[in-house]
């Protein structure tokens, strides 16, 4: 059967052979029982009512053989036999363009050169899910195929509820993950509701088809490691340490050699490892401690910029660093922290082997030994930051799982390390989140977010021409751009010029920058016009959920806001209502993502150019919103820079009035 008959086929009627389990595939690590027998019941009626009644008899045990031994039923029957990549658009079958180019996001995001855990339909982070099953991709799938521009497909957790008749300005997807009752919001509520399989962890681009490999963070990463060392005065031959290398956190080697530093990268799993190496993304790989210090040593009397992937536990990393009085410049750490229990993190002292067996057989164990792990990494870290070592969290929840831990993560009135009971503040850390530090008031503030695009066509002399199209627009821009953001307009020209030799892409033809609102609005209009003009082919418009206004998430991307709204989600929801209406493409908002699970809502949308007038009318008004909508919240916490930039914006735009808040004098109080 061709790719487009087996798109179009669906949920088959003739039921295909049952798949063997591949070993040689990185797989989801087991979920822990928690499912009693009736519950299990409910799990396998679920599964079912995707398949007609007379293949019951034949899925029932094979389902129940997959939740007993996976924790989950994810159809491995139902896995396509073609390829699974993003093919050129016109490969796709379809009436409608747009729906088309969801197609293409979603395989990219089940790519297996992408996605961490692709079998089990896992993008990144540990369990940042596209689809729970491989029938609910079946069946989207063949609803996108068949839909049209006057029907909108709405996505609930993974399973697409159907097509509902709509219009042309409607989004043609809407995607929820995880949108659970807040009381219902504990990490065992994931484990409980997503094993009945109806809910999911989207985490922010996997469950809304914007996922674009590690580049996705690595311009990010990149600017918050210059930022790093810029902030305490550090250049060439620079330490970074790090940890973590699946799905996004394998930006960090990547990010450390454009920045121009030394970067060691700490990662268990053997494939991860072999995957991000295979692909360029990091230099050498290291599995002896020793070795490593040595070679760190002998790179630093250097000055060479190189990363090492350390093939082993991270606190082994701290620990003797500090015994070989190796010192530190810039540390973080970008494990999977939101899911602690279930793959996010694993304890010093155990394989990874041992750590799998003993997260499914005996769960509580487990967390005991992730516990004392953390309490142990964070002594490690609080003894280099006492000799100058600059630390901050980078968004994972390293410091909020520390804390829960019972770890040292606070300071007291003298200034010394203890734990929540003994601080004189327990609502602050005494590391700031990089959001606080970096990314909030250098970048957020004034409007500058992960602004990507994907050229449909496949083609590399498309995302070339889209790169020369972003240089000329920033270079124009700059010419006009105040002081307070002459800074940010370089280190993104220079991203960009240097973004093919640095060979980002892995999966689509895909780029990302910083951008602010005008940045974002005239790129993506200079995109319309060359597809007008037959340049280039059709072109995917998104972002990262982690931006300007499309995510209230405390410890992370609102973590800079100091006027006690913080643990708010307003902005994200007025951000994905407003994106529908103006004309995105599709929209998702999700909880979870990031920093897990209850802990964060965040939004995301994509937009697809067709190189016409509805899309310039589209981009231009969802654009403007996307970004101004949380420049305007942040102001209103007075921060200083989205006070500059919601009044620029309003000078630009008459129709734009937004209430300024009065300054307070501080003496009244």
């Amino acid at each position: 059967m061709d790719f487009k008959k087996a798109i179009l086929e669906g949920i088959p009627d003739r039921l295909p052979a049952a798949k063997a389990y591949d070993p040689n595939v990185n797989h989801a690590p087991k979920r822990k029982e928690i499912l009693n027998e009736e519950e299990k019941k409910l799990a396998l009626r679920n599964a079912l009512r995707y398949f007609k009644p007379k293949h019951h008899a034949e899925l029932l045990p094979e389902f129940l053989e997959e939740l007993d031994t996976y924790g989950r039923i994810y159809m491995y029957r139902l896995r396509p036999d073609y390829d699974m990549y993003a093919r050129a658009i016109e490969e796709y079958p379809g009436k409608c363009e747009q729906a088309k180019a969801i197609m293409l996001m979603i395989q990219n995001n089940l790519d297996p050169k992408v996605a961490q855990h692709p079998h089990e339909l896992i993008t990144y982070g540990g369990n940042g899910a596209v689809f729970q099953n491989w029938a609910q991709y079946r069946l989207v799938m063949k609803y996108l195929a068949e839909m049209t521009d006057e029907q909108t497909l709405v996505m609930y957790s993974g399973h697409p509820m159907g097509l509902f008749p709509s219009h042309k300005d409607a989004p043609r997807v809407v995607v929820t993950n995880g949108m659970m009752i807040p009381n219902y919001s504990k990490p065992d509520d994931w484990e409980k509701f997503n094993a009945l399989g109806v809910t999911q962890y989207g985490q922010m681009t996997a469950g809304s088809y914007m996922y674009i490999g590690p580049q996705g963070i690595v311009h990010g990463t990149t600017i918050t490691v210059l930022n790093g060392l810029r902030k305490i005065g550090k250049g060439g031959g620079s330490i970074f340490v790090t940890s973590g290398l699946g799905g996004m956190s394998g930006a960090q080697p990547k990010a450390g050699n454009i920045a121009g530093c030394i970067t060691v990268c700490a990662e268990v799993n053997p494939k991860a490892v072999e995957t991000r190496h295979s692909q360029g993304w990091v230099d050498e790989v290291v599995t002896d401690i020793n070795e490593l210090v040595e070679k760190v040593k002998k790179a630093k009397e250097e000055k060479k910029t190189i990363s090492f992937a350390y093939q082993g536990n991270v606190v082994d990393v701290w620990e003797e660093f500090e015994k070989q009085d190796l010192h530190i410049d810039l540390g973080s750490d970008q494990t999977s922290l939101h899911n602690p229990w279930a793959g996010g993190y694993y304890p010093v002292g155990l394989s990874f082997e041992e750590s799998n067996e003993l997260m499914a057989n005996d769960p509580e164990k487990f967390r005991e030994k992730v516990q004392e792990s953390l309490r142990r990494q964070t002594e490690a870290i609080n003894r280099h930051t006492q000799k100058g070592t600059y630390f901050f969290d980078y968004g994972n929840a390293f410091l909020l799982e520390a804390s829960r831990a019972g770890a040292k993560i606070y300071k007291d009135e003298q200034g010394n390390f203890v734990t929540s009971e003994k601080a004189k503040d327990n609502e602050n850390f005494a590391y700031p989140s990089y959001v606080q530090d970096i990314m909030g008031p250098m970048c957020f503030d004034y409007g500058f977010g992960p602004f990507r695009w994907v050229c449909a066509s496949g083609k590399q002399e498309d995302l070339d021409k889209t790169d020369a199209i972003a240089t000329e627009v920033l270079q124009r821009l700059k010419q006009n751009s105040p002081e307070e953001i002459q800074q940010q307009m370089q280190d993104n020209i220079k991203w960009i010029q240097g973004a093919r030799e640095n060979k980002l892409v892995v999966g689509s033809q895909a780029r990302i920058l910083y951008a602010d609102a005008l940045g974002r609005i005239e790129i993506a209009k200079a995109f319309n016009d060359a597809i007008a003009k037959g340049e280039i082919g059709t072109v995917v418009l998104g972002r990262d959920h982690h931006d300007v206004s499309g995510t209230d998430s405390p410890y992370r991307e609102t973590s800079n806001i100091y006027d006690g709204s913080r643990f708010t989600a307003d902005m994200a929801i007025h951000n994905v209502i407003g994106d529908s209406f103006r004309g995105a493409t599709w929209v998702s908002i999700h909880n979870g993502g990031g920093v897990g699970w209850g802990e964060v809502i965040n939004g995301g949308f994509g937009m697809v150019l067709e190189g016409n007038k509805e899309s310039e009318r589209r981009l231009k008004s969802m654009l403007y919103w996307d970004v101004n909508n949380g420049i305007a919240r942040r102001s209103w916490a007075r921060n200083e820079g989205a006070l500059f930039a919601i009044k620029r914006a309003m000078e630009t735009e008459p129709q734009l009035q937004i209430t300024i808040p009065n300054m307070v004098d501080e003496s009244l109080l």
